[in-house]
């Protein structure tokens, strides 16, 4: 998805001079990229592969529970499956693609000639891939992946063979990386702004990437702690987390969520900050509240860190405590309920278009706040205990995390792509996709809320006959969901990567605002090399 995707591609067109004079060419152009635009195409090419790694995972487990009795894979298997999917669509796939669609887009919304560190930019990217590739070969280690569910509970991460080094190791290492990129973001965004591009006249995205990066800086450290301690445990004598020598897993649990609520949000603000862009475009409208966005995302991400323990009300906590962390859950979602009422306000009354990446958003904004209302029933801790550790929580966090960050890359790689490759995409192709990701979705995660309010238990790999046929409907509409998303590789990704489609102009969306939308279509590979005299809106390029 590269703004020039062949070394003799039209951007030197439009820039001043092509780009084969200032840095190599061929593989090289991207082993050794600098660029922003080329780092950002290889993360999100990457997460799309973890991606479809994850989603194979996912097929397996939900192939299994196709019906009862144990069909294709022993229980061990099915535990390692369901932990390495998590971590993999988690770190590996929607994570780095959020910093792709970062490296892309900031320097072009803020009129900044690249990120602010182009070297740590590439190495924060190349970290990943032994990372990844640490992670998916577990499977072949003594006594197989991981298994201890992507939360890596002790004692379990006690009791797992040489895999769980390995995955401590990845994630370090992933850790690392997306710590780099966050500090790379943060300069950026508040030393390269274009000359009276104020803080608050920033783009949305611009401003929830901001926000995450500080999160990711404050809570990456609080992982890598947590994962240190169970590698000392295993090795080295300490008991941290061993009941035997005085540890308390209960312990694991506060130090991982304190890191795991956080994240959560690392993985939606940016969403929201894409969502955020497309709706004012395709209602042709100023975004509605932009102001209050910006406090209800600052919100957000300093509330996240006082409801960690909402995920752990079946932990034996004190009453006070369950009270304190149920009323902290219900005060954090009044910040994201006024984006979704500032979304609806920015709709209401605008000449609405639905080109693809307006449907994206909008079955964002529905399928996400459904996501929303069921976790705040989990918010509440009588209702909790009864639904803990069920498929219910399995449906909940997929509507928030597959329907929210999903979806809202989806509709983001619909925006920009124009931009990205200077090509038009089909718009057939694009509601196809969207309509069959939507419909199959639904099909996947609706059945799994009443699975669980029925009591089925998550990560089992048999069940009795009572939960057979919302099961069977799940996993057809699972498969379905992954067909969805190959086609989407195929009929959209592919041919853009080919060149193929109508000639994009600089600007194919009429209600978009942005300095991206003031360099012509592919991004020049070098854009603002000297920094953009803005107007007043901080939105257009002057001369």
């Amino acid at each position: 998805m590269s703004a020039v995707l062949d070394n003799h591609g039209h951007a030197g067109d439009h820039a001043h001079d092509d780009h084969g004079h200032h840095g190599p060419t061929g593989w090289r152009r991207w082993v050794f990229a600098t660029n922003h635009k080329d780092i950002g195409t290889l993360y999100l090419l990457f997460a799309f592969a973890m991606l479809m790694v994850g989603g194979v995972l996912a097929l397996l487990i939900r192939a299994e529970l196709f019906q009862p009795g144990l069909q294709l894979v022993n229980p061990e298997l099915f535990n390692q499956l369901t932990t390495m999917h998590g971590l993999i669509m988690v770190f590996g796939a929607i994570m780095p693609a959020f910093v792709g669609f970062a490296n892309w887009m900031i320097p072009l919304q803020i009129g900044a000639s690249d990120m602010a560190f182009a070297r740590m930019n590439n190495f924060s990217f190349w970290l990943m891939i032994p990372a990844a590739a640490m992670l998916v070969s577990s499977f072949f280690m003594p006594g197989g992946a991981p298994a201890a569910g992507w939360t890596l509970y002790a004692p379990l991460t006690l009791q797992m063979g040489p895999s769980m080094d390995a995955g401590i190791f990845a994630m370090h290492i992933l850790g690392a990386s997306s710590i780099m990129g966050s500090i790379n973001i943060i300069v950026t965004i508040l030393n390269m702004r274009a000359p009276g591009m104020t803080l608050m006249k920033m783009p949305m995205f611009a401003w929830t990437w901001l926000i995450t990066a500080y999160l990711l800086i404050a809570v990456m450290p609080v992982l890598a702690g947590a994962i240190t301690m169970t590698l000392t445990d295993r090795h080295f004598g300490t008991s941290f987390f061993n009941p035997a020598g005085g540890g308390d897993p209960v312990m694991y649990q506060h130090i991982f969520w304190f890191f795991g609520h956080p994240e959560v949000y690392i993985m939606i603000l940016p969403a929201f900050g894409i969502v955020s862009q497309i709706v004012p475009a395709f209602a042709r409208k100023k975004l509605f509240g932009y102001a209050s966005m910006v406090y209800a995302t600052s919100s957000i991400a300093i509330l996240s860190f006082i409801v960690w323990a909402h995920h752990m009300f079946t932990t034996g906590m004190p009453v006070t405590g369950q009270l304190f962390f149920m009323y902290a859950t219900m005060l954090i979602s009044v910040p994201t309920a006024v984006k979704i009422f500032n979304w609806i306000a920015t709709m209401w009354r605008g000449s609405m278009t639905f080109e693809t990446p307006m449907l994206f958003a909008v079955g964002f904004i529905f399928v996400f706040t459904m996501g929303g209302f069921t976790g705040l029933i989990l918010a509440m801790a009588p209702i909790d205990i009864q639904l803990q550790d069920t498929y219910y929580v399995v449906a909940h966090f997929h509507y928030v995390l597959v329907a929210g960050s999903l979806f809202s890359m989806f509709a983001g790689v619909y925006y920009w792509l124009p931009k990205w490759t200077g090509h038009m995409y089909s718009e057939t192709r694009g509601q196809i996709h969207f309509w069959g990701s939507l419909i199959t979705f639904n099909i996947t995660f609706f059945p799994m809320h009443f699975l669980g309010l029925a009591g089925m238990p998550r990560r089992y790999a048999d069940y009795p006959m009572q939960f057979a046929d919302f099961n069977a409907i799940a996993s057809v509409g699972a498969f379905g969901f992954g067909l969805m998303q190959v086609y989407f590789f195929l009929a959209i990704v592919l041919p853009a990567m080919m060149g193929k489609g109508a000639a994009a102009p600089a600007k194919p969306w009429d209600g978009a605002e942005g300095l991206e939308w003031e360099v012509p279509s592919p991004a020049p590979f070098h854009t603002f090399e000297t920094p953009p005299k803005l107007d007043a809106t901080a939105t257009r390029v002057i001369g």
